[in-house]
């Protein structure tokens, strides 16, 4: 069964629909290359006889793209047949855009990346009016640049200026706004409208050429020699390189393309598209992104973490406990689900700020045109803020939210899980306080959980779901389908003082005050995290999160830990954060000043009293960035083995995800475990090793990255 049927009509008009056998969704596989060049041969035999071409699709989606099975597997060794393989199978769509029939494009439902190329190779383009498609070229996200035509095409149809957003960003167009933006033509009402306005585009334009083949073309907004054009892409590499830090070729390779491609005719800027395809298909970047964002993000999102053998459960009634920014946020994101939310605070007025803040989220939705003033009063008719836990009555499910104090969680647990329906969930959202340390509060531990949401709640897609030692399965599961059900991303982790993203994140931010003791300057120090690939600075993010704060959680842990018989092992960073909030008063962001002023007209500035009280100029002149950027990636990436080793981890698909979506681990890397298998584990360990003479023996390689040097063994 061909993955192309051809149904040559009476009307002469050819209709082209992609259906690939055995899949939900079509993708430019073999067998897809294969019907192509069949159909396009059958189609050069039936020229005479066609009037107009109309590809289509029998899929609920357009074409879902380039198959990342094949392209995951690319190596160095394949290059040059890899590249025969795309310039092959783009002469094929090549040889339908020149056939000189109109060629429509009918996008039944969403196209992306290599599906959206398609369309790009038609004459015209027409979508289903529908807010649920997407249509774009979001390679870039997956460390690729669309190698089906996109980067030519594109350019030649809206101009370079305009295309470089949606190449280099891969922003993805609702078809609204990319009826705006000028890459589709028309929209249509239903499959039977989008189908007779396909036929009179053909009936209208019984010829057909692209723009770029007619004689005389000039590129929009003006091609790269052009005066205005030469000037702006002159500083725009400069720019760039201000965005990806270095870090992220592709990009790099998209502009490149674009521009050297827009300096050609079509068919020679097709093959230099092909060249940088191949050269970050078979690089390291676009396989650590591709593994984790694509294969491993899949994985999770299919249930991967998900206990077996426990009916799916949908959530109806949601308590949330303390309506401070986590709570509110909770409130908001399951509000927004579909879920109703009991949002309960210590006053009736505090409970009404909580829900004040999603009533401002949705505003702001409203004003941009995202949502209905009627879609936002249900949402918000969904949450009940209270004073009383006599309205918790009823839920599934109750997520405390209070501060980070055992006592305090204790009293608003037992206060609140009688209320709780026959065998409901209590979760905590703690950040670092263990699950099971927690669940001694509880009637019935075996349903009680963690699950740790990360600030802002509206933005941020992870939540970490902690197993206490009594924690069910049952009970997991049912967390886990909580967690899908409002939209997030799920990672399981066993119990332990600050799981696995705090205690990974405070690796990450004693590091950088650990630089700041040793006299580097601060600029230095979150210079190095930007440029490791960091969203933010060590230092920029411990001001966020708050010093004062770091203080408190350390209080906490070390009290809890020495209650248990424990020792409290000092880091080098404590004395720096002590000093800072106890001897200057500098508590954070919050506060308005923490390691960065915070001027109320104008943007933050180091503190200046940082240089004279840290800083040590010849340390500071002669420090290796390297060694900055190394530190900074390698103590996080050391701790998440230790998690693995301890079974704080259960599996690397979460230590990759958890670490990218919950810390911001630096996304190139395809997460921390992902950056030791990229390293080399050999080669980790001996770095590793250098570092922690150097700078500590927290830098020593854990036991576990020991066993993995002795046969080299990536971590799977």
């Amino acid at each position: 069964m061909s993955a192309i049927r051809y149904e040559l009509g009476s009307d002469q008009i050819l209709t082209l629909t992609i259906d690939m056998p055995g899949q939900s969704a079509n993708t430019m596989n073999k067998a897809f290359r294969e019907a192509l060049e069949k159909t396009v041969t059958k189609v050069k035999g039936d020229l005479e006889n066609i009037r107009g071409i109309i590809v289509t699709s029998a899929k609920k989606t357009f074409f879902a793209g380039g198959d990342l099975n094949e392209l995951h597997k690319v190596t160095r060794d394949d290059a040059g047949f890899f590249e025969d393989m795309v310039n092959g199978m783009k002469a094929q769509m090549r040889a339908l855009e020149t056939c000189g029939k109109p060629v429509v494009a009918a996008i039944n439902g969403t196209a992306l990346g290599g599906g959206f190329e398609i369309a790009l190779a038609c004459h015209h383009r027409i979508v289903l009016d529908n807010n649920s498609i997407q249509l774009g070229l979001p390679e870039v996200t997956l460390g690729l640049l669309p190698g089906g035509g996109g980067t030519q095409r594109l350019p030649r149809m809206i101009g370079l200026e305009a295309a470089f957003p949606l190449l280099m960003e891969g922003k993805k167009l609702r078809p609204s706004g990319a009826l705006k933006a000028g890459i589709i033509d028309e929209l249509a009402d239903s499959s039977e409208d989008m189908m007779a306005k396909a036929r009179a585009f053909i009936d209208a334009n019984p010829r057909c050429q692209q723009p770029w083949d007619k004689k005389g073309f000039k590129l929009p907004g003006g091609a790269p020699h052009h005066p205005a054009m030469a000037q702006k892409l002159a500083i725009a590499p400069a720019m760039l390189k201000q965005k990806t830090k270095g870090c992220y070729p592709a990009p790099e390779r998209i502009m490149a393309a674009a521009v050297e491609g827009a300096q050609v005719d079509f068919d020679n800027g097709s093959l230099i598209e092909t060249r940088y395809f191949a050269e970050l298909a078979i690089g390291q970047v676009a396989k650590n992104m591709t593994g984790t964002f694509w294969f491993q993000l899949n994985d999770i999102n299919a249930g991967g973490s998900r206990p077996e053998g426990v009916e799916r459960e949908t959530f109806k009634k949601v308590g949330v406990l303390g309506a401070g920014m986590m709570g509110a946020g909770i409130a908001y994101s399951t509000a927004s689900s579909g879920v109703e939310v009991v949002l309960k605070d210590v006053s009736l007025e505090n409970a009404e700020k909580g829900k004040n803040y999603s009533e401002n989220l949705l505003a702001k939705k409203v004003s941009r045109g995202r949502m209905t003033e009627q879609k936002k009063m249900e949402v918000l008719g969904r949450i009940t803020a209270t004073d009383s836990v006599a309205d918790l009555e009823g839920c599934d499910l109750v997520i405390e939210a209070v501060f980070e104090d055992s006592e305090l969680k204790a009293r608003v647990t037992a206060e609140a899980e009688p209320k709780l329906v026959n065998n409901g969930i209590f979760a905590s959202n703690t950040s670092t306080i263990p699950i099971t340390q927690l669940a001694e509060a509880s009637a019935t531990p075996e349903n009680f959980i963690g699950l740790h949401f990360f600030s802002p709640v509206d933005k941020m897609m992870l939540v970490e779901i902690i197993v206490g030692e009594k924690t069910s399965d049952e009970t997991l599961a049912r967390a886990f389908d909580y967690v899908q059900q409002i939209g997030k991303i799920p990672v399981v982790v066993n119990d332990s003082r600050g799981f696995f993203t705090s205690r990974v994140f405070g690796t990450f931010v004693n590091e950088g005050i650990s630089m700041l003791a040793e006299g580097v300057h601060p600029s230095s120090i979150d210079n190095a995290g930007l440029l490791a690939g960091m969203p933010v600075g060590p230092l920029t993010i411990s001001d966020e999160v708050s010093l004062t704060l770091m203080q408190h959680i350390r209080s906490q842990s070390r009290k809890d830990l020495e209650a248990a018989g424990g020792t409290w092992q000092p880091h080098p960073a404590e004395a720096i954060i002590d000093q800072m909030v106890n001897d200057h008063g500098r508590k954070g962001k919050a506060a308005g000043a923490g390691f960065y002023e915070y001027p109320a007209k104008g943007k933050k500035y180091l503190w200046p009293e940082l240089e004279t009280l840290y800083v040590d100029s010849e340390k500071a002149r002669h420090v290796k960035l390297q060694d900055l950027k190394d530190r900074i990636l390698f103590i996080q990436a050391i701790e998440t083995i230790r998690c693995l080793e301890e079974g704080v981890l259960r599996t690397v698909e979460d230590a990759n995800i958890g670490s990218i979506f919950g810390i911001g681990y630096a996304p190139w890397t395809g997460g921390a475990v992902q950056f030791v298998n990229q390293y080399g584990v050999k080669a980790f360990a001996e770095r590793a090793t250098e570092l922690a003479a150097a700078y500590g023996e927290r830098f020593s390689p854990p036991a576990l990255l020991l066993e993995h040097t002795e046969t080299e063994k990536p971590f799977s």
